[in-house]
């Protein structure tokens, strides 16, 4: 039932910022935890950050601690990913994915996560 719609991928320096957005349309975004997912070629499908249903907690990556930011708002049903001081290593296909299940602490495993967007590409060039 409910679609997830990704937008602001593409191209950036190495330095700069982007911020991803992911649209929760045909449901309310308060029922899921949100994550975001990344899978550069030839590397497994990781996570990138995940919020919580409920409670405002977050989880990263190592790599990306302190560089990027998850947040969602209720009012406009959207999920963003603020991604500062990109590295080449950024690039990938990002993903964004919800979680219907009630947890307190979101969930890392992508199989944790019922829905999936179509995916945004990321290149940050040297």
């Amino acid at each position: 039932q409910v679609q997830l719609v990704e937008s602001g991928g593409g191209l950036v320096q190495a330095g700069g910022s982007l911020r991803l957005s992911c649209v929760v349309s045909e449901g309310t975004i308060g029922n899921y935890a949100m994550g975001w997912f990344r899978q550069a070629p030839g590397k497994e499908r990781e996570i990138v950050a995940a919020l919580s249903r409920s409670g405002g907690n977050t989880r990263y990556t190592d790599s990306v601690k302190g560089r990027f930011t998850i947040s969602r708002s209720n009012a406009k049903n959207t999920m963003y990913l603020q991604m500062n001081s990109l590295k080449p290593e950024d690039t990938a296909v990002y993903y964004c994915a919800a979680d219907p299940r009630s947890t307190l602490v979101p969930a890392t495993r992508q199989t944790s996560y019922a829905y999936w967007g179509q995916g945004t590409q990321v290149t940050v060039s040297s």
